[in-house]
């Protein structure tokens, strides 16, 4: 699989509103309903189902569910060798659960759903970088 035909696929998510637990484009999509429609657009049916979820969900827990279900089903890469369509996970703080995704367009721009807006291509900043939890890369994508 080629990262442009995964850039390409999330560009096209582009506008879509938030809406939580949603993963349908042009309709409603939270940042891991973006990443869910992305696995079905470019490699297939989704490998697992998540449970419903609310939006507390990661600080309710406590538990790294995220981190969990992406070292299930993608590959963990070093972050130094994220490119254009891998996955990010974030933290909002230190001590708490990886909560929030996007797809890396270029080496520091992403794309990415979030409570408020629509999905939005925007630069990858100095604080998303701080706030990074892991790098991800689809299967079947070559370093």
């Amino acid at each position: 699989m080629r990262r442009a035909r995964i850039v390409s696929a999330a560009r096209g998510w582009l506008g879509t509103p938030y809406h939580h637990q949603a993963s349908l484009k042009g309709v409603g999509c939270d940042c891991l309903g973006l990443l869910r429609g992305l696995w079905r657009e470019v490699i297939g049916p989704e490998p697992a189902m998540p449970p419903a979820y609310g939006p507390d969900w990661a600080e309710a827990s406590g538990r790294e569910w995220l981190l969990e279900a992406a070292r299930r089903h993608l590959a963990e890469i070093d972050l130094r060798e994220a490119a254009a369509g891998d996955i990010l996970l974030f933290r909002w703080r230190a001590h708490l659960p990886a909560k929030h995704c996007a797809v890396l367009t270029g080496p520091a721009i992403m794309i990415h759903a979030h409570d408020g807006a629509a999905v939005a291509e925007v630069a990858l900043s100095p604080w998303w970088r701080r706030h990074v939890a892991g790098a991800f890369r689809f299967p079947g994508i070559e370093p």
